[in-house]
């Protein structure tokens, strides 16, 4: 591993070949005599950090913090001064210098101070590298007009405490919405604290939800923290709502109402600041009517509802997620992007996706581990056993036909790359016969 390069920074000989061999074991060392000369350098060698001296002639080193923080934000600069004061350290410290060192320089406190500054600049990339990666988790793809009103929605209600009613079927992107509802309000620094209400027993949804004290039931060995109390100052995420049972639903409406609630076994009060947004997949007003859902707790979560559309009603987003998900597997299992050839990407538009993103996400995986070339074809589509024409659910004998021929042009087409008049020669027609059935199945040539 290559070893960080100091740029150290003084107008006295001496004190640069002192601090060069003074970390020359750890670290590749540069010499500027100057500030003019320490900006030109550093914008030719990019170093890791500075060893910068504050009383120079010229551009003193006030002045040459100043510039450098200006250009290179993140460049850790530790000030050196043999005059040190209050004064210097205060206004070295507001422009964005690491530390003040005082003449005459300690060995350990130099290389030490260097190395904090170092691991210090170290722990900044990769904070900023997970935010982004989460940022680009959690982030809704495609352009299509229902996914602009969605991303407009989560804007507005976003800055607000209000409570959100997400609707839309499984794997349609429910929880990415809620992660963005979060991260865009003022709630962001809390926590997010997730409840699957369809996938905890009823028994235990509420010592999941309030918690419980120790020897509150069988098995509660300890006090435990309910997702009420985590999610304080935070946001709540109740998913699949309409899967709670009626007698958790009245003391979900009681919290609302309150902000307060016990934990199982308690008689404490426990008062909370929670934001809720809540999801399902099933009409919360016809469950009302049923009575399986309480019509109260249904005004109460049903503040500012917003409807996620299924994948089919948004085809045009497909190119975008694919490239989207092609991506993020490139980088999973540390391969070169793969392709998808223009048959299969439409043979991918005309599914219609009854399991969603999530769905699409899954055969997208399934392609990328188990399509031994770059380009993703339809071939490798159909042969993944994923959507794929099903000639049996047709029931004229020429839609059938129709169906199977497009299909075997196609593959034949993709094995001779898309070259007509070899494939014309291999399915013993004539090449203006096929140009002809490539027009009339409409099929997209690369």
């Amino acid at each position: 591993m290559a070893k960080a390069q100091v740029l150290i920074v003084d107008d006295e000989e001496g004190i640069r070949e002192s601090l060069s061999q003074i970390i020359e074991d750890e670290y590749d060392a540069v010499t500027a005599s100057s500030g003019e000369e320490a900006v030109r350098i550093a914008k030719e060698t990019a170093p890791d950090l500075v060893l910068l001296d504050i009383w120079m002639d010229g551009m003193d080193g006030i002045e040459t913090l100043q510039q450098l923080k200006e250009a290179y934000p993140d460049l850790p600069v530790i000030m050196i001064s043999g005059h040190a004061n209050i004064e210097n350290a205060i206004k070295a410290t507001r422009m964005g210098a690491y530390d003040l060192l005082e003449k005459p320089l300690s060995l350990d406190k130099v290389l030490l101070t260097v190395q904090r500054a170092l691991e210090k600049k170290s722990l900044e990339i990769e904070n900023r590298a997970l935010r982004e990666n989460i940022s680009r988790k959690w982030r809704l793809v495609g352009a299509s007009p229902k996914i602009k009103q969605v991303i407009e929605q989560i804007q507005m209600a976003g800055a607000s405490n209000g409570r959100v009613l997400i609707l839309g079927e499984s794997g349609a992107g429910k929880e990415l919405v809620a992660h963005l509802l979060h991260q865009s309000s003022p709630r962001h620094s809390g926590a997010f604290v997730e409840v699957n209400c369809a996938a905890i027993p009823q028994e235990l949804i509420e010592s999941e939800l309030f918690g419980h004290e120790k020897g509150s039931f069988t098995g509660a060995f300890e006090r435990k923290q309910g997702k009420f109390e985590l999610a304080d100052k935070g946001t709540l995420f109740l998913d699949e709502i309409g899967d709670m049972s009626l007698q958790t639903q009245a003391k979900v409406l009681r919290v609302i109402e309150t902000q307060e609630f016990q934990r199982v076994g308690g008689s404490k009060n426990i008062k909370v600041d929670v934001r809720i947004i809540s999801a399902t997949n099933k009409d919360l007003a016809d469950e009302v009517k049923k009575g399986s859902f309480r019509e109260d707790l249904f005004f109460r979560l049903n503040v500012i509802p917003i409807r996620v559309p299924g994948l089919r009603e948004r085809a045009e987003d497909i190119p975008a997620l694919v490239d989207y998900f092609l991506d993020i597997f490139a980088a999973e299992y540390g391969q070169q992007k793969k392709e998808v050839s223009p048959a299969a990407l439409k043979t991918l538009q005309n599914y219609s996706w009854p399991g969603n993103i999530r769905e699409l996400k899954n055969v997208l995986e399934r392609l990328v581990i188990m399509t031994p070339s770059k380009t993703i074809s339809k071939v490798d589509i159909i042969a993944a056993d994923s959507p794929r024409s099903d000639y049996f659910s047709l029931t004229a004998l020429k839609d059938a036909r129709d169906a199977f021929e497009k299909d075997f042009i196609i593959r034949k087409l993709e094995e001779n790359s898309w070259n007509v008049s070899k494939t014309a020669e291999l399915l013993d027609i004539e090449r203006s016969n096929l140009h002809r059935k490539i027009k009339a199945y409409d099929i997209k040539m690369p």
